[in-house]
């Protein structure tokens, strides 16, 4: 992971961000601790960090936030959703029942004592030396009408195909629209992989479509040399989404850090 975050770097990438997940039987680094060692090897670039809130206590995560917001040099963004999955919930003693109520809560104290405020006696410190910028996650529609009332952005998850995607960017727009909100971003997370070749892109990858990567429908997966996968990601910047979160398909990490070399390319041809 420290590789790659200096791969993104070297690569002209805009942003960098890490997840959030418990209770998985396979090796998961943790958001705060690994965002806080990947800084060092980011510059001034945005950076932040996915919380799934109801699986938090809203003052730790304020906290973690403005301690990575004081090492970060340069803007911090709070990614969010709901999170799911029983196993997941039960770990962490919450209750999937009541996830919107805990989410809405979470964020209304996490944004107040960011911003310096007090929450029945409790202060943070240090805080953000930005005002916290949040994007919020989901695909159903309640989640996304919680995007557009909540959220400074919104985040579409890496399963939507192209179909999918266009339907999820226009609910959101027509509920941003509702509420007299303009959105800081409308972004998107896609699994990718580039190579220098179209056909060293399909011998990498075609095994794991095969394989039945994750669930998702392969057209959500975006693969090819870098002038395809240029074409694939200017077709989401036509449906009006600003930014394209890539997580890579190829488990081998030689391949993920060529990949990266190649995204610098792509990142040229979108520009």
């Amino acid at each position: 992971m420290i590789e790659r975050a200096a791969a993104a770097r070297d690569a002209g990438l805009d942003s960098l961000f890490v997840g959030d997940h418990h209770n998985v039987a396979t090796p998961y680094y943790q958001n705060v601790p690994m965002l806080g060692r990947l800084l060092a090897e980011w510059d001034s670039r945005p950076a932040g960090a996915l919380f799934l809130l109801p699986l938090w206590h809203p003052v730790l995560v304020a906290e973690q936030i403005g301690t990575l917001a004081a090492i970060a040099r340069g803007r911090f963004i709070m990614q969010c959703a709901l999170g799911g999955g029983a196993s997941q919930f039960e770990a962490m003693s919450a209750s999937l029942k009541t996830r919107p109520s805990r989410f809405e809560a979470a964020l209304a104290t996490i944004r107040q004592l960011c911003a310096g405020g007090t929450v029945e006696g409790v202060r943070i410190a240090p805080i953000p030396p930005e005002p916290l910028e949040v994007w919020i996650g989901g695909s159903a529609p309640p989640a996304i009408d919680r995007a557009a009332r909540l959220g400074d952005g919104f985040l579409a998850g890496p399963e939507a195909t192209p179909e999918h995607a266009r339907k999820l960017i226009d609910q959101y727009g027509e509920s941003a629209a509702s509420y007299g909100r303009v959105p800081s971003a409308i972004a998107i997370r896609r699994d990718v992989h580039v190579a220098a070749t179209h056909d060293d892109a399909f011998r990498i990858v075609q095994p794991i479509v095969d394989a039945g990567y994750r669930g998702f429908s392969p057209d959500a997966l975006v693969y090819g040399d870098a002038h395809e996968v240029a074409q694939q990601l200017a077709s989401l910047e036509e449906m009006g989404f600003t930014d394209v979160i890539v997580r890579h398909l190829a488990e081998d990490h030689d391949a993920v850090v060529r990949s990266f070399e190649h995204l610098a390319h792509v990142r040229d041809e979108l520009t």
